[in-house]
């Protein structure tokens, strides 16, 4: 049976607050029976949330505070002025071994100062990065960094790499993930100096995972490796133009299917294959992006999210933890850094 887990909440973060927090954790409560949670936020709205699921309410505790991280506010307005916040509270019960993992769906940019400000980056780590689940023909892949940070050295995609690969064997149960390298075309002299020459580790050195190589950015959703690793700019500019692209492909099929009678009479003839392809472009069942890098686990949902989305990333946050991910990425990173390190000394 599965260890009692801790699930800290900002029920104050994203569009709407305790409104889509508190079902997302009845759902979550469904598949796991066995977990608790925190819910950090201003009790006078939590608690009437709270009072339609019973049974989540005997497995919850409401931290009461009136300070909230808005939507709009800058990351370093919202350090200077967030300490005390639904969010600073619910990463503060990771980092104090309160909870094992926390999940918001609130400002991206202060929930990932937040968490490097309070988790710590594990040792070794420059720089943490966003995670996220990737529809592909064949199964979800994972793709980071999405934008936590722009740019990122050779050493700083190695680590991307070693961290892509932790969270797929949690998340997908896979040994041994299979990880690319995102570059403009997949012969060796191409892309620029920092993606080279974290090729060029990344195939030489003997790691828990399985190296492909370089992917180009249509190799993506043809699912050809568990894991892509990119540099922050470019992955969130390819994660926003596969949303925009999602949108607008789902825009002409509706217009093709409602163009005509015959094209309606058609429509409700395919409508059990529209209804499969709907659920499986379904955003909602990929939500949840962990920051990788930390001394904890702290799950990014999406800020527009409902119920299921919100139950989603609760998931991703649970596997991790069942994965027991920070103790083996840990030993993973200090073997992998030892070997970056002897290969600088070879190359001075």
């Amino acid at each position: 049976m599965a260890a009692p887990r801790t699930i800290s909440l900002d029920a104050m973060g994203g569009d709407h607050g305790p409104a889509i927090v508190v079902p997302g954790a009845a759902l979550a409560l469904e598949r796991h029976p066995n977990v608790q949670f925190l819910l950090f936020g201003n009790e006078a709205r939590i608690a009437p949330c709270l009072a339609d699921y019973p049974a989540l309410a005997e497995r919850s505790r409401i931290i009461h505070t009136d300070i909230v991280v808005e939507m709009q506010d800058k990351p370093s307005q919202a350090v200077r002025r967030g300490r005390g916040s639904s969010m600073w509270l619910s990463i503060e019960a990771v980092q104090k071994g309160e909870a094992d993992f926390a999940v918001s769906a609130g400002n991206t940019g202060a929930l990932m100062a937040m968490a490097k400000l309070v988790l710590k980056t594990m040792p070794g780590i420059e720089r943490p990065a966003i995670a996220g689940q990737w529809p592909t023909i064949a199964r979800p892949s994972i793709v980071l960094d999405l934008g936590a940070n722009i740019g990122a050295t050779a050493r700083q995609l190695a680590d991307f790499a070693m961290m892509g690969a932790a969270m797929a064997r949690a998340i997908f149960h896979i040994e041994r993930p299979r990880v690319g390298l995102l570059n403009i075309g997949v012969e060796e002299i191409k892309g620029i100096e920092e993606v080279r020459q974290a090729h060029a580790w990344l195939k030489e050195n003997d790691l828990p995972f399985t190296y492909h190589g370089f992917v180009e950015g249509d190799q993506i959703g043809q699912g050809v490796v568990d894991v892509v690793v990119v540099e922050g700019y470019a992955g969130n500019i390819a994660l926003k133009t596969a949303e925009g692209t999602a949108k607008q492909m789902a825009t002409y099929v509706r217009e093709a299917l409602t163009s005509s009678f015959a094209a309606r009479i058609g429509a409700l003839l395919a409508r059990g294959g529209l209804l499969a392809l709907k659920e499986r472009m379904d955003p909602r069942r990929l939500n949840g992006g962990p920051f990788l890098g930390l001394n904890g686990i702290a799950i990014k949902s999406h800020g527009g999210t409902d119920a299921f989305g919100f139950s989603k990333a609760i998931e991703v946050g649970y596997n991790m933890a069942e994965s027991d991910i920070l103790a083996r990425l840990a030993a993973d990173l200090e073997a992998l850094h030892g070997k970056l390190g002897k290969a600088q000394q070879v190359q001075e």
